[in-house]
């Protein structure tokens, strides 16, 4: 090989390193972005929406003692122990942290 091809060939190896070398630190900073967002949203169900959804899930299974007898009247008593207690109790302790 002559000085010139050596030279083309070590001037396109550089290139290409410098090329696919920021091409993985752009895509770790996406990441890591994503990463931070979703940490939030964990934060933020952990404060707030599940001692929200605990308070629901009791208010849920007071208002069905008290509309149990109706329930049981109607024949809707296992649709209403759904809609009033296994919903916000599956919402508050079943589903996945940071997931609304």
């Amino acid at each position: 090989m002559d000085k010139r091809h050596k030279t083309a060939v070590i001037a396109l190896i550089t290139v290409l390193v410098l090329l696919f070398g920021q091409g993985s630190t752009l895509l770790a900073q996406e990441n890591v972005k994503k990463l931070d967002d979703k940490g939030g949203y964990m934060v933020a169900d952990l404060v707030v929406m599940r001692p929200l959804g605990i308070v629901a899930t009791a208010a849920g299974a007071v208002a069905y003692v008290l509309s149990l007898p109706f329930s049981l009247a109607g024949g809707n008593e296992p649709e209403a122990r759904q809609k009033l207690m296994g919903d916000p109790a599956s919402y508050t302790f079943t589903r996945p942290l940071g997931d609304f």
